[in-house]
């Protein structure tokens, strides 16, 4: 459910689509860090000036907190 709506959702925000990923490792039972997988040009878009789109992500991605019990990371790298 968060994978597919990061993926759809970061997809909208930069210049390369195709090179969108998500990644999404389970620490612990109840943490997990998820990994956008972007063109390195498109990095820039996602994390937005002074932070605040990457903030927005984390935002709405804690509203899957009080549904899921989870805690989650995001963390945006460059596509190998």
């Amino acid at each position: 459910m968060v994978d597919a709506f990061l993926s759809s959702y970061a997809k909208l925000l930069v210049e390369h689509p195709e090179d969108i990923s998500i990644e999404i490792v389970e620490m612990d039972e109840n943490f997990d860090e998820i990994t956008i997988f972007a063109n390195s040009e498109d990095i820039g878009k996602l994390i937005g000036k002074q932070g605040r789109m990457i903030n927005s992500i984390k935002t709405v991605i804690s509203g899957c907190k009080a549904k899921g019990g989870k805690n989650y990371r995001v963390n945006v790298k460059p596509a190998v």
